[in-house]
């Protein structure tokens, strides 16, 4: 990957070709616009206030170049954007109000996408990451990373060891001290099984019963409402003259049927009336029926009322009816069995915990061994990328030391010791500037231009064992100066040789070993404020030189070690 163009607010576009670009500009010119900008390009967190006051919001631009193949490029066409001749384009607006939109190739997609290519696509290094580096867990990660697959394998099976650990201790924690609470939530359950039992209830019993005693209740009133619609329906017997609605539908019948040949419409009416006196009987029939199996006994009324004041009971306890109530007589059984064999699971957990400790142990061991070894060898690699960043008698050490814990630790090196997710291992920096003196951590031991060489030490040894495409520098090299400031930007124009290299700089050593030199400037119209970029060529690149040096662009003095500081970049390159 390679960054083609960054375009930024203010419509300025900040081109950045391969190799090594310096970005410089007077102090508070806007030279982090560039980092600012990758940053959002990037995912970063967008803040409404990169928005000039009075718009509506603010737009970066980037067009990047990648090989097909790359992580980069297939996550990019995952997410469904258009790469052309090998070029992608993305993009981030940020409105006043804070939202932030993302576009991938022509696509739009959740910030997240752009935060998940930004590893494979640039290593950005600040001041903040200077001070990220004094943080032992930032150095072991660092020592983690350099190592690779001789880490990371191991570390992998130490985490899945480890969550595992994690789980059955908390398990095993949670029945040992909770014995009390435990037995008696398993009182509680045992006595509402046995009382739910005692009543033996039966699915929809509740609903079914209900029914029967309203109907049992209410049995005179049903038997009369059932004769006198059935003599309504078929007459009585005792009323030899009243007129029942089968007599009438029967007359009705006779009285149609007579002339129904004379017309169809007349005869469906026929039909329809011979299958009213149909239905009548049917109902009349089943009225009969009802009243004659009429059940009105008082004891089978009492019996009901008292299975029903037992199972209410029970839904008053368990559930909102006698379904709820069997559903959770079922849940208590299985939590009841659970809690019955706390014994039994106690043994078997502390069993598991002690394998895995001993696995643990034994990964933890591989780790410590892993990372012993590579310890090695990048303390010597960064030695001897100092030597080459003006500190040539520096000495870089790493110490790998455990903290013992006889009553809860793991075994590593023979002796139980402290443990957490990364494994045993604390990793400090060590650095001894100069011969005799004692290697002291990184954050005592450096200077801050020391400090910001270190990183670039760091950085440089990665690129060869883990390289990224491009690298932003924004101002590593705070408090380097003289001839240590020369060696910083021969080395970052070596690392350019493999990677592309943006440098955001105030150091003109460090500009002069650029292949292109970016001028940002802010003007000022009175009511706006806008920065712009240049790209300085020939006598330009001069001039700003000088003024680095100097403070005076015009000064011959500057100007004559503003050209010897070229000479010397291009006779290096």
């Amino acid at each position: 990957m390679r960054i083609r163009s960054l375009g930024v607010i203010d419509d300025a576009v900040v081109e950045l070709s391969p190799g090594f670009t310096a970005v410089t500009g007077e102090t508070g010119a806007g030279k982090t616009m560039v980092v600012t900008s990758l940053g959002l390009l990037l995912g970063g967190r967008a803040d409404p206030a990169l928005v000039r006051l009075g718009a509506k919001a603010a737009v970066v631009e980037g067009r990047l170049t990648v090989r097909p193949g790359d992580p980069a490029a297939l996550r990019a066409e995952e997410a469904g954007a258009e790469i052309e001749d090998g070029a992608l384009i993305v993009s981030r607006t940020v409105s006043a109000e804070g939202r932030s939109r993302a576009h991938l190739g022509g696509r739009s997609v959740p910030v997240g996408v752009l935060a998940e290519l930004a590893d494979d696509l640039v290593a950005v290094h600040g001041q903040t990451d200077q001070q990220g580096l004094l943080r032992p867990s930032r150095q072991r990660q660092a020592l983690d990373r350099y190592a690779g697959d001789a880490v990371s394998v191991p570390h992998a099976k130490y985490v899945t060891a480890y969550r595992r650990l994690k789980a059955v201790s908390t398990e095993l924690d949670e029945i040992t001290t909770r014995a009390r609470e435990r037995a008696q939530e398993a009182d509680l359950l045992r006595f509402g099984l046995e009382e739910i039992a005692a009543v033996e209830p039966l699915a929809g019993e509740d609903v079914e019963l209900a029914a029967e005693a309203e109907r049992l209740g209410h049995a005179e009133a049903l038997a009369s409402a059932a004769a006198l619609a059935h003599a309504a329906l078929a007459g009585n017997p005792e009323d030899p003259e009243g007129v029942d609605a089968n007599t009438l539908v029967a007359g009705a019948q006779r009285a149609v049927d007579a002339v129904r040949a004379h017309d169809p419409a007349l005869a469906s009416l026929a039909e329809r009336i011979g299958e009213i006196g149909i239905l009548l009987g049917d109902v009349a029939g089943e009225l009969a029926g009802y009243a004659d199996n009429l059940d009105a006994d008082p004891l089978r009324l009492a019996a009901v009322e008292e299975r029903r004041a037992a199972l209410t009971q029970l839904t008053r306890k368990y559930g909102s009816d006698i379904d709820s109530v069997l559903a959770w007589a079922q849940e208590g059984a299985d939590r009841l069995t659970e809690l019955d064999g706390d014994d039994d699971r106690i043994g078997e957990l502390t069993a598991e915990r002690d394998v895995l400790r001993d696995e643990l142990s034994l990964l933890a061991q591989a780790l410590t061994d892993a990372r012993t070894e590579t310890a090695a060898r990048f303390a010597d690699a960064v030695t001897e990328e100092l030597a080459s960043l003006a500190m040539p008698h520096a000495r870089v050490s790493i110490d790998i030391r455990q903290t013992e814990d006889p009553t809860g630790g793991i075994e590593v090196n023979g002796r139980p010791v402290q443990y957490s997710s990364s494994g045993a291992d604390e990793v400090e920096l060590l650095l001894a500037p100069h011969p005799g003196a004692h290697p002291r951590p990184i954050g005592k031991g450096a200077s801050g231009g020391e400090l910001s060489r270190v990183m670039l030490a760091v950085e440089v040894v990665f690129a060869g064992s883990d390289p990224v495409p491009t690298y932003l520098f924004d101002e590593v090299d705070a408090g380097v100066g003289g001839k240590a400031a020369v060696e910083v930007g021969r080395r970052l124009a070596k690392l350019a040789k493999s990677a592309q290299v943006v440098v955001v700089t105030h150091l003109p050593q460090v500009a002069a070993f650029a292949d292109r030199q970016l001028l940002v400037e802010k003007t000022n119209d009175g009511s706006v404020t806008r920065s712009g970029v240049t790209v300085l060529e020939g006598e330009d690149r001069v001039r700003e030189l000088s003024r680095m040096l100097a403070g005076q662009e015009d000064s011959e003095t500057a100007r004559a070690h503003a050209e010897e500081l070229l000479a010397t970049a291009r006779t290096d390159a």
